[in-house]
C-alpha cells in the first residue's frame, strides 16, 4: 500500500508543467528568499563555496556553485579511480550476466540503462557503484579517471526520486529517469559514467568539450541533487580497501584503482 501511494504523489507531482515551473522558479529571483534558509536547513558549508552566500542571485545558483581552488584535491597516485562527486555511495555490487543489479533489493537493467543490450554487454560481470547526492551536497561532477570519451548520449524523459525511498519504491529509476551516460576508454577498458536526473528537475548540462578528460577534471553539473552509477568493466578495477556501503566521499577521494 505504501509504495503505491509513494508513487501516486509523485506521478501527481511529476508532470511536465510541474517540472518547468519548479526549473522557472529556482532560476528566477525571487527564489534568493529561500536561499539562507536552504543553506541552514541542509547545513550547506560556506567556508568552502567559491562565493558568500550573499552573492548567489537564485537557488539555482547555489544549487551549481563551485568551490574555492584546492578545496577538492585529487587523488594522484597511479591508475586511482577518485569519486567523481561528493555523494553518499549508497551501493557496490557485480553486474550479472543477463545485465542484471540489484539495489536496495530492487532489480534494474543495465541494458535498460545503456539504451541497448549491445552497450550494456562489455560491462557483464563487471562492478558498479551507486553515488547519490543529496540537497546540500555540491553538484559537480567531475571524471573519476583520466582517458578519452568514446561515446555520449542521453535517455529517458519523467525523473523520479533517487533517494533511500525512492530506490525502494519508486519504478526504476536508475534505469527510467532523465540521463545523460559518458562512456570513457583508459587502458584498454570502458567505464561508463550514467548521470540520473533527480526529480522534477532534468537538467543535467555537460562542461567539458574536449575528448581528452584528465582525472578530477569537471565535466558536467546538475541543477539538483541526484545520482551517478559507475559501471566497470570485468576485472577492470580493484576498490580501495577503506570503501564500505554506504559512506560519504568526496571529488578527487580515491575509491579504487584500474587494473
Amino acid at each position: 500500500m505504501l509504495k503505491w501511494l509513494y508513487r501516486l504523489m509523485i506521478e501527481l507531482t511529476n508532470h511536465s508543467l510541474s517540472s518547468k515551473m519548479i526549473a522557472i522558479f529556482t532560476k528566477s529571483r525571487l527564489s534568493a528568499l529561500l536561499i539562507p534558509s536552504y543553506a541552514k536547513i541542509y547545513d550547506i558549508n560556506q567556508e568552502e563555496m567559491e562565493k558568500n552566500l550573499k552573492n548567489y542571485e537564485t537557488l539555482q545558483q547555489l544549487f551549481i556553485r563551485k568551490l574555492k581552488a584546492g578545496t577538492r584535491p585529487i587523488d594522484q597516485t597511479k591508475n586511482s579511480v577518485i569519486s567523481p562527486v561528493d555523494a553518499i555511495i549508497e551501493d557496490i555490487g557485480v553486474i550479472r550476466e543477463n545485465s542484471e543489479i540489484v539495489v536496495k533489493g530492487k532489480t534494474y537493467s543495465i541494458a535498460e540503462m545503456l539504451g541497448s543490450g549491445e552497450a550494456a554487454k562489455k560491462y557483464l560481470n563487471g562492478l558498479f557503484i551507486i553515488l547519490y547526492l543529496s540537497p546540500s551536497h555540491y553538484h559537480r561532477i567531475h571524471s573519476p579517471i583520466s582517458g578519452v570519451v568514446q561515446k555520449q548520449w542521453a535517455l529517458g524523459k519523467k525523473s523520479y526520486p533517487v533517494n533511500r525511498l525512492g530506490l525502494k519504491y519508486g519504478k526504476r529509476p536508475l534505469s527510467k529517469n532523465y540521463r545523460m551516460i559518458t562512456e570513457v576508454a583508459a587502458n584498454g577498458k570502458h567505464i561508463a559514467i550514467v548521470k540520473i536526473g533527480a526529480m522534477f528537475v532534468n537538467s543535467i548540462e555537460l562542461t567539458h568539450v574536449s575528448k581528452h578528460l584528465t582525472k578530477g577534471q569537471e565535466i558536467a553539473y546538475f541543477s539538483f541533487g541526484s545520482t551517478v552509477v559507475l559501471l566497470f568493466e570485468k576485472d577492470s578495477v580493484e576498490l580501495d580497501e577503506r570503501i564500505v556501503v554506504p559512506m560519504g566521499v568526496k571529488v578527487g577521494e580515491r575509491i579504487g584503482y584500474l587494473k
